[in-house]
């Protein structure tokens, strides 16, 4: 099982050219299923059945594996008996036709509009990490990318005077996305500036010894302008939460917003429907006179 699940890595580190992050995750789901076989005297993929992938799911679930991380189990299993059966290893799927059992669904954190003015539109110093920081959190807020977009961007990618940008989204996926003229303009400061760290390659966005500033680091700056800023956590995920959801909330095009953030399932957009709904009940609760009962009345 071993030796076909790494066949299987394999196949998708170089014909699918996944990601290392999407491999490492799928390589840790399947070898929790080989040490539920083995434990189960389970000695191949073939042997094993829908039943007792559903006990495998089940005993996950009851010792607080989420529904989303099963989600994912399952199909790193569907994905790896594609390839058995492909390869003429194995002719069923246990994993067909099985569900992960519901859990609720985590709405994502947003700032309010109020909130995002207030941690772009405050004061920026004429330097190198201030004008670097401050195009960071605009582009984020201005166009949804996810970090690891904005780390891998390349000024080849940027076109500011058409208010474009390219940018490589999860399998390999390219986008053109809009850039908002704040984002443009702190840009083009950030730019002026940017020379200053002797830049290694064409990447946006680099640290003072001109390397191109990491995932991680591009986190910490967004916490540090967060904590300075609103006095709370910020992470770039908040950013492009909050993206989606005012676009949404101003527009109702729930299928422009899953463009511009790459989604390839609308059902993953549209949880922002939800946070907007969210948004229209607070409104209503706060706004209409009788939206909520009188204290002292009975039922």
């Amino acid at each position: 099982m071993e030796r076909q699940l790494e066949a299987y890595c394999a196949h998708l580190r170089n014909e699918r050219q996944v990601s290392e992050h999407t491999l490492l995750a799928y390589r840790r789901d399947l070898a929790k299923v080989i040490e539920f076989c083995n434990s189960q005297g389970i000695a191949d993929w073939p042997g094993l059945q829908v039943q007792q992938l559903r006990q495998l799911v089940a005993r996950l679930h009851h010792h607080g594996q989420s529904s989303r991380s099963l989600a994912r189990l399952l199909s790193a299993v569907r994905g790896l008996y594609r390839y058995l059966v492909r390869e003429g290893l194995c002719q069923h799927d246990p994993a067909n036709g099985l569900a992960p059992p519901k859990g609720e669904r985590r709405l994502p954190k947003v700032l309010d509009t109020d909130r995002a003015l207030q941690l772009l539109d405050g004061g920026v110093d004429d330097d190198f990490i201030a004008r670097r920081d401050q195009a960071m959190l605009e582009l984020f807020y201005s166009s949804g990318l996810r970090l690891s977009e904005l780390a891998g961007l390349d000024l080849e990618c940027l076109d500011l005077t058409g208010g474009l940008v390219q940018v490589l989204g999860k399998g390999s996926k390219s986008r053109v996305l809009p850039v908002g003229r704040k984002a443009r303009e702190a840009l083009q400061q950030w730019l002026r500036l940017r020379g200053i760290g002797s830049p290694l390659d064409g990447a946006v966005f680099i640290t003072r010894q001109g390397k191109r500033l990491s995932p991680r680091a591009i986190q910490q700056r967004v916490k540090t302008v967060g904590e300075r800023e609103l006095g709370q956590h910020l992470h770039p995920h908040m950013l492009r939460h909050s993206f989606a959801s005012h676009l949404l909330e101003s527009s109702q095009d729930l299928r422009a917003v899953q463009e511009m953030l790459g989604h390839a399932d609308i059902s993953t957009t549209q949880i922002y429907t939800h946070l907007d709904f969210q948004h229209l009940a607070a409104v209503y609760d706060s706004a209409h006179p009788r939206a909520k009962r009188s204290k002292g009345t009975d039922s």
